[in-house]
């Protein structure tokens, strides 16, 4: 029998969009080439708008293990300056310290629940498609086999099967040059530094923690993470780096001593996850879709890992196209509908495309980066400066062209309290099913809206918010402060985002 959706790929943004999905009542089929989950040196956590994302589904408190909302963190990084975001009157920068594997885990679980199967060892390998469907063709454990599918998403990676079967070109730039390399380390006691938390290397000076720290001959990272093993990395530029033989802990060494001029005895743990990469892309996809088959994730863009922007990136993306997707599938979603994943995510992606680049480049050796760093510097002392980089990194900035008038219009429903009959609520409680909302509307207003009922959720608690239509992706699709807003401004909104009445 066909199946709703198929999913290539495993990872978070496949496993993201396969539970959103199931929000909506559409059954996904995720194909994962392997075998099991098993922890490796990815991304260490989620940065941005995607912290406050989860949390408006309920995930947020699985994640973290803790009951309460998240909260803005105080300070985070770009290019290597430390950024002072408590200082600023609207912090808009969440993070979560996860690994990535139990990100996996716990978006697994989830889509699980909502009904997603999830084939490990099972790997796409071909597919067609005609005006109503596509066909996958697929390699598992037992051998070869089809599946017939409504539509298929390419959530496999920066080295998609699925893009490069469509023939999707992926425009971009490579470095051949840049070397990372990275281990869970031990370090000696006495070389911890007691008031900044980082390193106190004689000969040296002090390293700071979790902060890229440039040198003329590259950087090296410290991170004692509270909670699981900690880091040493470094970044040099070295055309001639070997990328075939295994990474050891000598090389590492080596690095360090390299860049910092002094030697650092670490110790790499049992399961040091030592690890070498060769060379760096940044990427976006010529086009996110191709008929019945859509890219999601690294498979429509990958950058360098500067800043943390990649899951930030790829969950949004998923979010974006699930409810838009399921939409289709139930047969509600107006003309077009689906068309507008692209435009609206891929100029996000370039976007980190280009801020990516940015601190790249302010991490290069070279005295004349030297002196950029140090008018850069300058830049920093202006708290706007500030502000505008830490709207960049987390999103903040988004605003999606939804249409003229309000100006919440098109960006991240701001986090709201509401005053409902019960006591007060959040609006990520209100959230974590995934439909569309509208909150706060006058008696004229619901009665409008009335037609949307089997799609779009009325609530009633009080807010001194402007009255608002939320997409299920957390945007504003309409809003007004007028205490007597025109009715047809509401169904206008209704219909071209959630189609006509029935």
């Amino acid at each position: 029998m066909p199946v709703d959706v198929v999913i290539a790929g495993g990872g978070p943004n496949g496993l993201m969009l396969a539970a959103e999905l199931g929000l909506a009542g559409i059954r996904a089929l995720v194909l994962e080439r392997e075998p099991e989950l098993v922890p490796r040196h990815r991304a260490n956590g989620l940065i941005g708008q995607v912290v406050r994302l989860l949390d408006r589904r309920g995930l947020y408190q699985r994640l973290s293990g803790s009951p309460g909302p998240p909260e803005p963190v105080p300070a985070f990084v770009f290019g290597g300056f430390p950024l002072p975001l408590a200082e600023l009157d609207d912090n808009p920068l969440y993070a979560l310290g996860v690994p990535q594997h139990r990100v996996e885990q716990v978006l697994e679980e989830r889509a699980v629940e909502l009904g997603a199967e999830v084939r490990r060892g099972h790997e796409l390998t071909g597919l067609s498609q005609d005006d109503d469907s596509v066909t996958a063709e697929v390699a598992g454990p037992d051998g070869e086999y089809r599946l017939t599918t409504r539509f298929l998403v390419g959530a496999d990676g920066g080295r998609s099967t699925t893009r490069k079967l469509l023939s999707i070109g992926f425009p971009g730039v490579t470095r051949e040059n840049v070397v990372s390399r990275v281990a869970h380390v031990t370090v000696p006691q006495e070389l911890l530094d007691e008031r900044s938390g980082g390193l106190d290397l004689p000969g040296y000076g002090v390293v700071p923690p979790f902060l890229h720290h440039r040198t003329e001959r590259g950087v090296v990272t410290f991170a004692p993470w509270p909670d699981r093993p900690w880091m040493v990395s470094t970044m040099e530029w070295d055309p001639d780096a070997d990328d075939q033989a295994p990474m050891t802990l000598e090389e590492l060494r080596a690095s360090v001593r390299r860049v910092l001029g002094v030697d650092v005895p670490f110790q790499a743990l049992p399961d040091g996850h030592l690890r070498r990469v060769v060379g760096g892309n940044t990427r976006v996809a010529e086009r996110y879709r191709d008929r019945r088959v859509l890219l999601v994730g690294d498979s429509a863009h990958v950058h360098s890992a500067l800043g943390g922007p990649g899951l930030n990136l790829g969950l949004q993306d998923a979010v974006n196209l699930g409810w838009k997707l399921a939409a289709e599938l139930r047969g509600w979603a107006p003309p077009g509908l689906l068309d507008t994943y692209e435009p609206e995510r891929r100029p996000l992606a370039e976007r980190v495309a280009m801020h990516t680049q940015a601190q790249s480049a302010l991490l290069s050796p070279g005295p004349e980066i030297t002196a950029l760093r140090e008018l850069f510097a300058e830049l920093l002392r202006d708290p706007g400066t500030v502000q505008h980089l830490a709207n960049t990194m987390s999103g903040a900035d988004v605003r999606y062209d939804l249409g003229d008038g309000h100006p919440l219009v098109g960006r991240w429903a701001p986090d709201l309290l509401l005053d409902a009959p019960t006591g007060p609520v959040r609006l990520a409680e209100l959230s974590a099913t995934g439909r569309p909302l509208l909150l706060g509307a006058p008696d004229p207003l619901a009665d409008a809206a009335r037609g949307w009922a089997d799609r779009v959720d009325h609530v009633t608690a009080k807010t001194d918010a402007p009255a608002m239509l939320l997409r299920p992706d957390g945007y504003v699709a309409w809003a007004s402060d007028s205490p007597a807003p025109d009715p047809a401004s509401l169904t206008e909104a209704l219909t071209r985002w959630f189609g006509p009445t029935r």
